[in-house]
């Protein structure tokens, strides 16, 4: 889908970069009842200066089957609390241009539009927008 900017499938070794890059241990994993990995988020330094540490960029995903459950927003405020503790003001997110729930989504939480990178990106054969969007926390 273009909920995510891989065009194909990661292994085990993405997840394992994901936890080199984030800010703290802000990296967590969400699971249904079964135990089954259905999402996985985290927060991310935005910069490396010392004088960006109170941004972080929060990055999650959820399996399209377990959305529009209430998750979203859970998982969000974990986020945002992590964040809280870690000393971080500001939140970033970015986004396909071509994933209007997620836009949705974001502005319902308080998140705004503060820019656009116009045909960054190529997947499956369409140029797409990232749209980076942010909250104070």
């Amino acid at each position: 889908s273009f909920a995510a900017y891989p065009d194909r499938p990661f292994d085990r070794r993405f997840l394992d970069f994901m936890k080199t890059i984030v800010y703290g241990d802000a990296f967590f994993v969400l699971e249904s009842r079964d135990p089954k990995v259905i999402g996985f988020g985290f927060l991310k330094k935005y910069h490396p200066s010392p004088a960006f540490y109170r941004t972080a960029e929060a990055g999650y995903f959820i399996l399209p089957e377990y959305t529009r459950l209430g998750l979203g927003t859970r998982f969000l405020a974990r986020l945002e609390n992590e964040a809280r503790m870690l000393g971080v003001e500001n939140l970033l997110a970015n986004i396909s241009s071509l994933n209007p729930p997620s836009l949705a989504f974001h502005k319902k939480q308080g998140f705004h539009e503060c820019g656009r990178f116009e045909k960054i990106l190529s997947k499956f054969g369409r140029d797409m927008d990232i749209v980076w969007m942010q909250k104070m926390l």
